[in-house]
């Protein structure tokens, strides 16, 4: 296939597991102030409009320092505390009630030098455990200062700066669709920066195992085997097989079964194919073996599943506590 032809895996891999964004917020805190918050099922995020602070994540040693225009996503969530730097270790007082953290327009805090903290975080609608997903660390901080960051990246963060400073009608829509563009920022970067060290991203650009994943997500119905894929990349089919484990973290067989079974669900969802045109598409022989597989992976057989309500968009822009 070739390169401009080739699909985007991260892409195919957002679009397909629909991630959205449930939470939205901006909080303005005076200094001295402390959040604690525990951890979440969901990705969190923060960016700073306006002043500083210092951020410690739960199991690491060492605190991280923010300042206006930076952006921090905490992949999985971890308990972790914000506050404003000034002290040491925060006393209690310094610490901002939970059922305080909602935007009112008030100032939260102390009387001291301002921070305005933009907050939210994501969900993603049908398996986050996509190798890629495993792969994040536990914190990725993107700064727009110094020329560390990309334009598109210093004008999303000034959009939802100013988006939250005046909202209006469909802010939450724009503000979601803000935090999308944040996300695929945190991914790029994570292409660069961690690339060359974690599974997962260094198969992506590798390229004999990042072509192949090209071709499982543009051709997930193709009947596959180890052999036909390193074929297909140009590598020997031992050598190929040792190194897509290497760098994605699972077999190449085992990779496509799960993608297989993530797409299937959404189209099962947002299609009314017949679950023999699924069962096909997934590069099933027959709608039987097509369903064991689906229930063995999902707990539930595919009709079950179409039928099953969906969880409903979030309403409003608000803070999580």
């Amino acid at each position: 296939m070739p390169p401009d032809e080739k699909t985007d895996v991260v892409s195919d891999v957002l679009e397909t597991l629909r991630f959205k964004t449930l939470l939205f917020g901006r909080i303005e805190l005076g200094a001295p102030w402390a959040v604690r918050m525990p951890r979440k099922a969901n990705a969190s995020f923060y960016v700073v409009a306006r002043g500083s602070l210092r951020l410690q994540v739960e199991g690491t040693a060492k605190p991280v320092f923010l300042s206006a225009g930076d952006v921090v996503l905490l992949p999985r969530a971890p308990a972790h505390v914000l506050d404003d730097g000034s002290r040491r270790n925060p006393v209690a007082s310094d610490f901002v009630p939970s059922q305080a953290l909602r935007p009112s327009g008030t100032r939260l805090g102390g009387t001291g030098p301002l921070t305005t903290l933009i907050t939210g975080c994501f969900q993603f609608g049908v398996d986050p455990a996509h190798p890629l997903l495993r792969a994040f660390p536990s914190l990725i901080r993107l700064s727009t200062q110094e020329g560390q960051g990309t334009p598109s990246l210093a004008a999303t963060v000034q959009l939802i700066t100013a988006e939250t400073a005046m909202p209006g009608p469909g802010s939450a829509l724009v503000l979601g669709r803000l935090a999308d563009v944040l996300l695929v920022h945190a991914l790029r970067a994570q292409t660069v920066l961690g690339g060359a060290k974690q599974a997962g991203w260094k198969a992506l650009a590798d390229p004999a195992i990042g072509n192949a994943l090209s071709l499982m997500h543009e051709q997930p119905g193709t009947p596959w085997t180890v052999e036909r894929l390193a074929h297909s990349v140009g590598v020997s089919r031992s050598g190929f097989a040792a190194r897509f484990h290497s760098l994605v973290g699972e077999t190449p067989l085992h990779y496509l079964a799960h993608w297989r079974m993530i797409r299937a669900a959404r189209w099962l969802r947002e299609s009314t194919d017949s679950l023999d045109t699924i069962a096909e598409r997934a590069g099933y022989e027959s709608a039987p073996a097509f369903s064991k597989a689906f229930k063995r992976r999902w707990g539930v057989g595919p009709g079950a599943y179409r039928r099953a309500p969906t969880d409903s968009e979030p309403g409003g822009v608000y803070i999580d506590t």
